[in-house]
């Protein structure tokens, strides 16, 4: 059971989040909500334990479209930034408050930028894109990030001021910054010949993530005494991490997504 141990600590921790959740405020749906979350990332671990290839896009799509689909177009929840922003300026901490500091404030602390790379439903497209390996070294644009951030927030508090701001203002919002996302995503991506462009210079989200991600309890660890500086894990690598070095202040650390491709390229097992 040990190597089954990372998937049933975050079960454990999301099935906890659903309890708690539920005898709080009497909701059934944060009970389903959570469970299926848990349970979905638990199946995925199992399935990576058993070195199917295909593991973690079963997470990406099992949450990420449930996520998108059924929260989103279906519930009318905005899980984008702007959806947070509304939502805790109107005093209203249910799905998407609850869901930003869950999985992109707080969470961090736990499974570091695991959203990033088992549950985004923007990367999950991208994903399939075919560059999965940085082409070029990364570009010295990602304080466009910071710009988008500020954006996100001046466009809510404008539309609160205006008194524009409601649900279903923000639906058309979630609808229209998906659209958008997913165009500048792939554009970037056959552009720079990189999938993941958009989260390393565009994304927003990325300003929550990174403060706590520093001092995530999982991460992914290197023997340097094992290493042998081949450079293969850096070379897979999607999000250009320094993972052939094991302190916390490598270069581009926070940006670690735990795909785990690095593990599989070392040729002796010196990541774990």
């Amino acid at each position: 059971m040990k190597k089954y141990k990372t998937g049933i600590i975050l079960f454990m921790v999301f099935e906890a989040i659903a309890v708690s959740l539920w005898l709080s405020t009497g909701s059934l749906f944060f009970l389903l909500n959570f469970t299926y979350i848990g349970t979905c990332i638990a199946v995925g671990n199992v399935l990576m334990v058993k070195k199917w290839k295909y593991a973690r896009e079963f997470v990406q799509f099992t949450v990420g479209s449930y996520m998108l689909v059924f929260l989103g177009l279906i519930c009318h929840e905005n899980m984008q930034m702007e959806g947070f922003w509304y939502y805790l300026f109107s005093g209203f901490f249910g799905a998407g408050v609850l869901h930003y500091a869950i999985a992109k404030i707080f969470g961090p602390l736990l499974f570091g930028r695991g959203w990033c790379g088992y549950a985004c439903w923007t990367a999950m497209i991208l994903d399939l894109l075919p560059y999965r390996t940085p082409a070029s070294p990364r570009k010295s644009i990602g304080w466009i990030r910071y710009v988008m951030f500020g954006l996100s927030l001046a466009l809510v508090v404008l539309l609160m001021y205006l008194g524009k701001a409601n649900k279903t203002t923000m639906f058309y919002l979630f609808v229209a910054g998906n659209v958008l996302y997913y165009a500048v995503g792939i554009i970037l991506a056959l552009a720079l010949k990189d999938n993941r462009a958009f989260c390393k210079y565009i994304c927003p989200i990325t300003v929550f993530l990174k403060p706590m991600s520093y001092f995530s309890a999982l991460r992914i660890k290197c023997d340097e005494e094992k290493c042998i500086h081949c450079g293969k894990c850096l070379k897979v690598c999607p999000m250009d991490v320094e993972v052939n070095r094991n302190a916390r202040n490598r270069k581009n650390a926070t940006e670690c997504i735990l795909c785990q491709k690095c593990k599989k390229a070392c040729p002796v097992n010196a990541l774990k």
